[in-house]
């Protein structure tokens, strides 16, 4: 670890940076971005080991059956305070579940934003939809303005993604949806556990989805969750993510009318509902320390004009996974970035760990080739004539600037004082330096 340099009039000179043949601040990699793996230990190891030594891996039956996955769903209802949950197999299942308890299909528009993940758009054509792109601001979600300048008389509703870890305005999309009597789905894969006012989200809108994939705030690996206070479109919801049909007792139920569709299988399993409710006792931890750690960096560049910070709604609600700063120009934040990596703030290879925001993949709206080429059955539908947008790059010019100008660090759920020390000293290093 590298001495931050004193305050006082007469302190070294600046030191050279690493980028430049100087000696880096840091020598060892950071620790991998999986939040919730970082708090694994006997608990999950037994909780699985349970459920194995039942021999009934599957919800609703078995040889001795552990109700794992009904124990989750209570208690996640419980923790986000809705009154229905359901377990999916995934974070992608649970936002077509949702989408598809809505019965959207052709000739139906959803608006979701230029900054999101690919599953979102998959999710809207893949039930015969078209995704309608809305700008962002700076908190990096849904511009409230930018979606209503979206909203036409075929819009059925509104995907509100919290992405990167903090909230976008809620408060605000669940006004104009409810003006427009659009329906509000909340994606927040990215925020579990995150709030706004001291209300989670999840429930500001109709229906509120979770994915607990490896890389998100608590794990089984992979596994979702969707919320509702709506009992109708929670009993849609089931019969969307199982076999098109309700269940009493675990048996189908088959002849109610109003719910008989087409099933997508994406039930939660109980190995997976086991491992979930070990860590979602620890999911206020693993919370916590990533805040610390962020808003710990955040106060250190607060004195530098050049740098802008994300803007959070809320700091109490911000789960802080992610850190988002922003700067003049595109090169500024090219060159920030690389000076930093030089420093020794990257991860092991397979981290994502400081990277500019335009290598985020399939995170920008542009870099989805089957959305920007029109691929799939959606756009050939005749319902559907003349509703495909233009997703190539441009489309989303507030985004595009805050993509090309922002560098993204993900806070990993372990950081020690010496590696947020590490951090902040790269950081003060290169900005005293480059800006």
């Amino acid at each position: 670890m590298t001495k931050r340099p004193d305050s006082g009039a007469n302190q070294d000179p600046a030191p050279r940076l690493a980028v430049e043949g100087g000696a880096p601040t840091r020598s060892v990699p950071l620790p991998l971005e999986f939040p919730g793996v970082y708090r694994i230990d006997e608990k999950e190891i037994e909780a699985a080991a349970r459920v194995l030594r039942s021999r009934s891996l599957f919800r609703y039956y078995g040889i001795e059956p552990q109700k794992e996955a009904e124990s989750f769903e209570a208690e996640l209802a419980t923790f986000i305070g809705t009154r229905h949950a359901l377990g999916v197999g995934s974070g992608t299942g649970a936002l077509h579940t949702a989408l598809a308890a809505f019965e959207i299909g052709p000739g139906d528009e959803v608006i979701v934003p230029a900054y999101l993940w690919v599953s979102i758009a998959a999710a809207v054509v893949n039930l015969g939809a078209i995704p309608v792109l809305a700008d962002i601001d700076d908190t990096f979600c849904l511009d409230p303005q930018a979606v209503e300048q979206q909203i036409t008389g075929r819009t059925r509703g509104i995907v509100l993604v919290h992405m990167s870890g903090a909230p976008g305005d809620a408060e605000a999309i669940r006004r104009l949806a409810a003006a427009h009597g659009l329906f509000l789905v909340e994606d927040c894969a990215q925020c579990f556990g995150g709030s706004i006012a001291g209300r989670k989200v999840g429930t500001w809108g109709d229906i509120g989805i979770f994915s607990f994939q490896m890389n998100k705030n608590m794990t089984a690996g992979e596994g979702g969750g969707l919320v509702t206070n709506d009992q109708t479109l929670y009993r849609k919801a089931f019969a969307a993510h199982d076999l098109g049909y309700a269940r009493q007792e675990g048996r189908l139920v088959i002849d109610d009318p109003n719910l008989m569709t087409w099933g997508r299988g994406y039930r939660l399993d109980e190995l997976r509902a086991a491992v979930l409710r070990v860590q979602l006792r620890k999911l206020p931890e693993t919370i916590g320390a990533m805040r610390r750690s962020k808003y710990r960096i955040r106060e250190a560049l607060q004195r530098f004009d050049g740098v802008k910070l994300r803007r959070i709604l809320d700091p109490a609600g911000d789960t802080g996974c992610f850190l988002i700063t922003t700067y003049r120009d595109a090169e500024t934040a090219r060159r920030v970035n690389a000076a930093l990596r030089a420093e020794g703030i990257v991860t092991f290879p397979q981290g994502i760990s400081n990277i500019l925001m335009t290598d985020w993949g399939l995170h920008l709206y542009y870099n989805n080739a089957s959305l920007v080429r029109h691929r799939g059955l959606a756009f050939r539908l005749s319902e559907n004539a003349g509703l495909a947008r233009d997703y190539a790059k441009g489309a989303c010019p507030v985004g595009d600037s805050l993509f090309e100008r922002s560098i993204l660090l993900p806070i990993p759920s372990c950081l020690t004082q010496e590696d947020e020390e590490d951090i902040i000293c790269a950081f003060e290093k290169v900005l005293e330096a480059l800006l």
